[in-house]
């Protein structure tokens, strides 16, 4: 079981609102969040409602002010639980939208699919099979991160409302990390 808590104002400051679940839209519990400390699990904080905008990764710890540590323009309405997962992790890459392009079976963290691949143009679709993964746009875990839980996932760019969408690192969500 995850618990956060959520406050208005930088430094824990201000209203608070705990939360051990999924939540699409924090607006009826607070009017801006600020602050956040993650008590137990793993979590993805959004910037919009209903689990849009820029995502987040958290994990146990404090996040005083994450706004200057991530450079978010607004605060935090949205959040989702990552559960618990123990056993193996297997990821199917494709190099182009719609399972297209050279295929790849990944089972680990990859901090370079140019480096490991040679994919020049990284990684369009993929299916999660096993596990949860955060995959970012540029190689060594850097830029804007997504997270991905199993399911089939045939076109970054159309999920994402983005031009050309692509990701060239992706790591696993290991329990170590609780």
């Amino acid at each position: 079981m995850g618990k956060i808590i959520f406050y208005e104002e930088r430094n824990f400051m201000g209203r608070s609102y705990e939360c051990s679940s999924d939540c699409p839209d924090m607006s009826s519990y607070m009017n801006r969040c600020h602050s956040c400390r993650v008590e137990s699990g793993c979590w993805m904080v959004y910037d919009r409602p209903h689990y849009m905008g820029n995502q987040y990764f958290v994990r146990r710890g404090d996040y005083s002010d994450y706004m200057s540590m991530w450079g978010m323009s607004d605060s935090i309405r949205s959040c989702r639980m990552i559960p618990m997962h123990r056993g193996s992790y297997r990821l199917r890459i494709y190099e182009r939208e719609n399972y297209m392009g050279q295929m790849m079976d990944v089972m680990d963290d990859c901090e370079s699919i140019m480096e490991r691949y040679h994919w020049s143009s990284g990684c369009q679709s993929c299916h999660v099979m096993e596990g949860h993964w955060l995959m970012y746009e540029q190689p060594h875990y850097r830029g804007r991160m997504w997270y991905f839980r199993p399911g089939e996932y045939r076109s970054f760019r159309e999920m994402m409302s983005m031009g050309s969408m692509r990701f060239m690192s992706m790591r696993r969500i290991m329990d170590s990390w609780y």
